[in-house]
């Protein structure tokens, strides 16, 4: 079972394991005449050229990972431009100071949703009502804009989506058996699998905060509530670009 479940993850992770693998790579190698920014632009469309060909994406999922750039990038176009973060390295594929192989990086947890859905076939119980959800994910991407100028939500947000999720279970299929698991504790497992990966990434330079612009230093343990409220958001954004009714939601 344990095996099952490993190689379903492992699947799964394609798309952001061949980012990270990029990532390494791009800061080891140097490629004349090509910036770094640029050359990972490349690989990434290579990569989604290549897991449709592959079948390892579906048309329908490529779609979605699409949708995700756009919405990433925008938010990336907004943090840089606050001075949340930032790309110091130079590319031609650089807008606002944002690469645009960035927005790829949200994409890849799309990719990763999308592609436990189908391989792990998941099912869920007691899923809020789909105007519900609708609103929350709205308030969660608006709050990652408006906390700079208003006060930030995220805790308010944080106890709303507890209370609107106690009740929720997911349901998902290992070596032929069902299983299941509290929804709140899937998304905090899976935000701090991405908070490992932050660390990975802006280790390998994907990014600087402010705090490692000098040298690299662990990523504060406050971003994994903000990876928390990413992750509810972009399984409920998966949700409903999959279809009008998430496929294998139930109510009560």
């Amino acid at each position: 079972m344990l095996l099952d479940f490993g190689w379903k993850q492992a699947l799964s992770c394609v798309f952001p394991v061949f980012i990270f693998a990029s990532l390494g790579l791009t800061k080891l190698v140097a490629i004349p005449g090509i910036a770094r920014y640029d050359l990972l632009l490349l690989l990434c469309l290579a990569a989604q050229v290549g897991m449709l060909l592959t079948r390892l994406e579906t048309v329908r999922e490529l779609q979605v990972v699409m949708a995700f750039h756009l919405i990433g990038l925008a938010l990336e176009l907004f943090k840089v431009h606050m001075g949340s973060w930032s790309y110091p390295g130079e590319g031609w594929s650089k807008i606002g100071g944002v690469p645009l192989y960035s927005g790829f990086m949200y994409a890849s947890v799309a990719s990763y949703i999308c592609q436990a859905w189908r391989r792990l076939d998941l099912r869920f119980n007691h899923w809020p009502d789909t105007r519900l959800a609708a609103g929350i994910a709205a308030l969660l991407y608006i709050n990652f804009f408006t906390h700079h100028w208003l006060p930030d939500f995220r805790w308010v947000l944080t106890g709303l989506i507890v209370l609107v999720f106690w009740r929720s279970s997911v349901h998902y299929t290992v070596a032929g058996q069902r299983l299941r698991m509290p929804v709140l504790l899937s998304f905090l497992l899976i935000a701090l699998f991405i908070w490992l990966a932050e660390n990975i990434s802006t280790f390998l330079g994907a990014w600087a905060y402010p705090d490692q612009r000098i040298s690299w230093t662990i990523v504060h343990w406050g971003k994994l509530s903000s990876w928390f409220l990413l992750v509810i958001l972009s399984i409920l954004l998966v949700a409903s670009l999959k279809s009008q009714k998430p496929p294998g939601l139930t109510k009560p």
